[in-house]
């Protein structure tokens, strides 16, 4: 039996707005990809050259997620490992093993090898560093024109001045998380 080997990586913990994104790859080892890298470590071009390369060359890849709702029931680390194991359930191979970045393990039908910094050593890992930012990037700029002022296609809802003052000034929008204090802060 062949080994399949699963890289997962998730994109948005610590945003005060939009979903968790996650991401799982299975590379193919007789197809590699020049170029990967941890997704912040290249620029939005190159994860704009690459995304679409990995998404071709891949037996498998799959995207998971866990939206503002959900975050805010179960905390940001559980919604992460669940949109994980969205991710790895939604590949069309099933792996026979998966490679986490970090040091927390989703529960998956498979066993799970937890890398610190993996996005850095293992390449199945950067390339799903890739496509979940790329695709949670793309949304945050979506949000943008959904909810102009707020600075989304910049910031991509992590908590800087610009969004900090723009959560006091227009308010908290649905696709906030209200379990996190910057935003319990606007809502009183």
């Amino acid at each position: 039996m062949a080994d399949y080997i699963a890289g997962v990586d998730e994109v948005g913990r610590g945003p005060l707005a939009g979903a968790v994104v996650t991401a799982a790859v299975i590379l193919d080892p007789n197809n590699p990809i020049e170029g990967l890298a941890d997704s912040k470590k290249l620029t939005e071009k190159q994860r704009e050259r690459l995304e679409p390369l990995i998404k071709q060359h891949a037996l498998a890849w799959a995207l998971g997620r866990s939206e503002p709702e959900e975050i805010d029931q179960i905390n940001i680390l559980q919604a992460t490992l669940v949109a994980m194991k969205r991710a790895v359930e939604g590949l069309s191979i099933m792996p026979t093993h998966a490679l986490v970045d970090g040091n927390q393990a989703p529960n998956l039908n498979c066993p799970v090898t937890t890398v610190v910094k993996g996005d850095q050593s293992e390449p199945a890992i950067a390339a799903a560093s890739i496509i979940a930012k790329v695709a949670r990037d793309r949304e945050m700029a979506d949000m943008e024109l959904k909810y102009p002022g707020y600075g989304f296609a910049k910031h991509k809802g992590y908590p800087t001045k610009q969004h900090q003052q723009a959560l006091i000034e227009l308010g908290v929008t649905d696709i906030h998380r209200r379990s996190f204090k910057p935003v319990q802060t606007a809502l009183k």
